[in-house]
This record gives structure tokens, sequence and C-alpha cells, in this order.
């Protein structure tokens, strides 16, 4: 079994949550590589410390001399891959950062993992894995009734997701061509605590909350499969211990809601939960406002894969998930308010090629 495990971007939403699972359920050593970017918070890991299995190194995973060496200080017996510039809005603004964190960071990364694997001994190459997480937003668009499955074409539709699709190919071409033990994983949204808000959920209850308007794109009619955040770091662990070697397993929450839908959920949890509300009726703030470009229509994920072989389900649904992540929220005033605080104001991104 994986003893040391190097998880980049273990400052983010996913990596976070990922790290406190492993610290709490598991008796795994942890070490967080994350280069503390805007979305990086280490407040995020700071209910599972102190920990003498923890180590944090602040280290940008394109700096392959500062890759090399946590490789060499830890001696990991795996890698769990989250570290990436995620917010399409954003990459519309500026995809330099994307290709850069995404594309260069993911390759030097596995060079060093390679070089890496090259040295351990037979039974430590044996059980060394590279997992490298991922999104569905590769596969595209989907019209009204197909699923997202493991054999469906790449066809990326944002710098985000080109980028994204670029790291998956580097990854298993160090598979097939290096023999570097690798995995993939390619999930539907996430939602949950410690969310940086510039992704909706976050963004409508903290707008909500302050009774700010709650903008929704177009018609709010583009569907997303949801999948909660501790759902899906089980799953990545059920994948890093018993996933076959070179294989991609999708994982989803088997819960498509449109965006409206999802928003609507929110006000209506609100308007019952919070105890202090700026306003009665959360829905009356929801504001249409001009779609974002090239915004893909539908995304649905088929987990069979990862059901049959290897026993993941959620455990969630998207109503007691959400309840769940609406009630955090509204307890950790604190956390929102350091974050507000910082550059980002809940100001909307990605309007480039917007006409107005």
């Amino acid at each position: 079994m994986n003893k040391t495990i190097v998880v980049t971007g273990g400052a983010g939403f996913i990596g976070s949550a990922l790290i406190r699972y492993l610290l709490t359920h598991t008796d795994k050593n942890v070490v967080n590589v994350d280069k503390l970017t805007y979305a990086g918070n280490l407040d995020s890991v700071k209910s599972v410390l102190p920990s003498d299995r923890y180590s944090f190194e602040r280290v940008d995973i394109c700096d392959g001399d500062e890759v090399a060496r946590v490789f060499e200080q830890y001696q990991p017996d795996a890698v769990m891959h989250l570290a990436a510039e995620s917010h399409v809005d954003r990459s519309i603004d500026g995809a330099a950062d994307f290709i850069r964190t995404n594309v260069v960071g993911t390759f030097t990364l596995l060079e060093a993992a390679r070089a890496h694997y090259a040295r351990l001994s037979d039974g430590a190459r044996e059980r060394f894995r590279f997992l490298h997480v991922s999104t569905d937003e590769v596969y595209g668009s989907l019209g009204n009734d197909d699923l997202f499955r493991e054999t469906t074409p790449y066809s990326p539709n944002s710098p985000y997701s080109a980028s994204k699709a670029s790291s998956d190919h580097l990854v298993r071409a160090w598979y097939h061509t290096h023999g570097l033990p690798v995995l993939v994983t390619n999930c539907s949204n996430n939602y949950g605590p410690y969310q940086f808000p510039e992704k909706l959920i976050p963004v409508v209850i903290l707008n909500a909350l302050a009774g700010k308007p709650v903008p929704v794109y177009g018609k709010g009619d583009n569907v997303r499969d949801w999948l909660y955040v501790h759902d899906h770091v089980r799953a990545l662990l059920a994948v890093l211990e018993r996933g076959e070697v070179g294989e991609t397993y999708n994982i989803g929450g088997h819960n498509e809601k449109s965006n409206l839908e999802v928003v609507t959920t929110i006000c209506a949890l609100l308007d019952e939960m919070a105890e202090d509300p700026a306003v009665s009726a959360h829905e009356s703030l929801i504001t249409f406002v001009k779609d974002r470009p090239g915004h893909d229509w539908r995304y649905a994920i088929d987990a069979g894969k990862i059901q049959r072989e290897l026993g993941w389900v959620p455990e969630e649904s998207f109503e007691t998930g959400m309840r769940k992540t609406v009630a955090w929220y509204l307890e950790n005033r604190g956390w929102n308010e350091r974050i507000l605080n910082g550059s980002y104001r809940l100001e909307r991104l990605g309007l480039s090629g917007v006409s107005a």
C-alpha cells in the first residue's frame, strides 16, 4: 500500500479536501505541494493540523529543480496530481497561465516522477502510482441524451478544457512510451466546503447572503452533473489503491441539474437556513446575464466503470450535499471574509470576446 503520497494543489478546493480525508481516514504520510496562487489557501487544511504525517512544500510544479528535490527528499510511493488552473472564465481572459500550469507543469511533474520511478527498487516500483486528476470538460458538449464515457473522444471547447486535455494526453503518453504507472480520472463539477468563490455555487451563496444580484448565464438552462467533493476524494483513493494501471475512470455524482435549478435550490435553502438574511426571498436576487463565450450546453458522466470495477458510488445526493454546503458557508463566515479580503471580489470574469 502507498505510504507517502505527494498531493499537488493540496491548498486548493479538491486538493485540501483530499488531504483532510487522507489525514483523517488513513495512515498515509502526505506531502502538500502547492504554489499558493490566488485560489490556494492553507486555512483549508488547518482543521486536521498539526499532524506529524503532514508536510507542506511551497513549490511551483513548473520548477523542475524544486520538483525533483521534493521527490528526492520524500521518496513518495504515489503522486496525486491536482494542481491546475481550473476556472473557465479566467482561461478566457488569460490562457497563458493555464498552458503553463496545466501543460508545462504536468510535463515537469511527469519527468520528475519518471526519474524517481527509474531509481526505485523492484518492490517500490510495483507500488508506485501517478494519479492524474482531470475534468469531464475535455469531452466537450453533450446533447440532451448522451453520457460521457471513458471512450468518448476529446473535444475541448475552452482554453481551460484544452489545457486539461493536453495534460491528459501527456500522462497517457508517459505510460505508453516510458512505462510510468499512471491512472487518470475525469470528474464532473465538484461542490462543497472551502470552494474558492469564483465558481457558481459559492458565488451564489455569498452574493445572496450579502443581498447582491445573483448572476445566471444566459437562461440558466445549461446542465451539469454535480459531485460532492468528499465523494470525489473517496473515489480518488479507490482509483489510487485499486485502479488498473493505464486506465481512465470517470467520476460523476449522478446529479444532473440545470444552472437555474442549482441557483433556485440554494436560494430556497438560504431562505430556510440563514438567520440574518439580507432579503427574505433570495430567489428575487437572480439576475440573468450575457452568456459565457463558448458555453458548453451539457455535461453528464456515466460512472458505471468505477462502480463496477472499484465498487465506488457517491454517498451524497444533490439535496443532501447542497444542504451540507450551504450550512458550511453559513457557519464559516470568517473563512469567507478572509478570502474576500484578497484581490477577488466576486466580480465577473471571462468577458473577453463578448460584445456589449
